[in-house]
């Protein structure tokens, strides 16, 4: 596998014209590990773009640890994710991350973007033009901005004690989270692929969106192809487009969606406690709607 070129910058947790220059750039270093694929990029993140402390005890975060490719766990349409194991050569410390990598200039648009993005606007005029015209560059904003988004909504839920993977860690348009699935690197299955024990995971699933619910928010997209189950317990994933429901215009109408997409799943798989609009009117209430 060839070696993955390494970034050498500490960046701000706000984006701005050089952190996008820098964003896309891949310069080749001749100082690679001697195993692996790349040094571990943990330094290469602020405090403010490392994931809640304390940090858990599975995390590498040595500064002798090297990343490892493994290959993609996911394609979408605005983001690629991979599998990676950080570990120390030599020692038994180890761990698997999931690599969420965004798009820039050659991706498709992001998907409903302009309802997500509203509010999301930069200081900068020239920035915020090219991301209105969705030029080159500005799809370079954009997916920064999707990136850092989702760090810091991953950041807040985890601390919420909401079920989404633990965020390691931010690095340009790459995050890195706890990978759900096995410890040979098999992902955990997606809740539409699941048959076993549902009337256990829609109250779990249920208890997570009204927490989410409670803090204003709604996941935004939720559907059984962004839920996770790993030994019984449901994980939500996939979180760049979380709403805040209050400040939205359309605040509501993302409640809405979230719950009439998982609880007619539910329902049509027989879970007799699963009801669209019960659901909805449970979230409104929780969000003091």
């Amino acid at each position: 596998m060839p070696k993955h070129s390494q970034h050498r910058r500490r960046g701000k947790h706000a984006l701005d014209a050089d952190d996008i220059a820098w964003l896309e750039s891949t310069p080749e270093t001749d100082d690679g590990p001697p195993e692996g694929d790349r040094w571990s990029t943990w330094d290469q993140s602020t405090p403010t773009e490392k994931g809640p402390r304390p940090y858990p005890d599975w995390l590498v975060t040595e500064l002798a640890a090297v990343d490892t490719e493994y290959g993609v766990l996911k394609t979408g349409k605005e983001a690629d994710v991979h599998l990676i194991s950080r570990g120390v050569p030599g020692t038994d410390r180890e761990c698997l991350l999931a690599a969420k990598r965004y798009r820039s200039s050659d991706h498709r648009l992001f998907h409903r973007d302009a309802g997500y993005l509203e509010g999301r606007s930069t200081r900068e005029s020239r920035m915020n033009r090219a991301m209105a015209n969705r030029t080159a560059f500005g799809k370079q904003v954009i997916a920064g901005q999707w990136a850092v988004a989702e760090f810091a909504a991953l950041c807040r839920l985890w601390e919420l004690g909401v079920p989404v993977p633990y965020p390691v860690q931010i690095v340009g348009t790459e995050i890195l989270q706890e990978f759900i699935g096995t410890r040979d690197g098999f992902a955990a299955p997606r809740l539409a692929q699941v048959s076993d024990d549902l009337d256990d995971l829609w109250e779990q699933l249920v208890t997570a969106m009204l927490t989410l619910a409670g803090e204003g928010l709604a996941h935004g997209d939720l559907s059984p192809y962004n839920l996770l189950v790993h030994d019984g317990r449901l994980v939500i994933i996939d979180l760049p487009q979380i709403v805040d429901v209050i400040a939205h215009p359309a605040g509501p109408s993302f409640l809405d969606r979230d719950a009439r997409n998982v609880a007619t799943w539910f329902a049509a798989k027989g879970v007799t406690a699963a009801s669209p609009d019960g659901l909805a009117t449970l979230l409104r209430r929780e969000a003091r709607m």
